[in-house]
């Protein structure tokens, strides 16, 4: 069962995008006491897809936070729904 929030971050990614900055300066993703998964991501051509499993919301919102940010260096405007 899936328990957690989805958010797409859409905005105007240029073709020649790479990640490789943002990607090290994310937190990790994993609740090492528990062995869980606090968040995941993928790289769409059209933006970010971010999954908290409310695990830690801390880490959470500082990985969501690096990927908007990252999403506003690109674009002056960009939109954030819940698929």
């Amino acid at each position: 069962m899936f328990v957690g929030t989805e958010y797409k971050i859409k905005f105007a990614m240029p073709p020649d995008f790479n990640p490789s900055a943002l990607l090290r300066k994310l937190p990790s993703p994993i609740e090492r006491l528990a062995m869980v998964e606090i968040y995941n991501y993928a790289v769409e051509s059209d933006g970010f897809y971010f999954v908290d499993h409310l695990v830690n919301r801390e880490v959470a919102s500082v990985a969501l936070r690096l990927f908007i940010d990252e999403a506003l260096t690109y674009s002056a405007s960009i939109q954030i729904i819940e698929p």
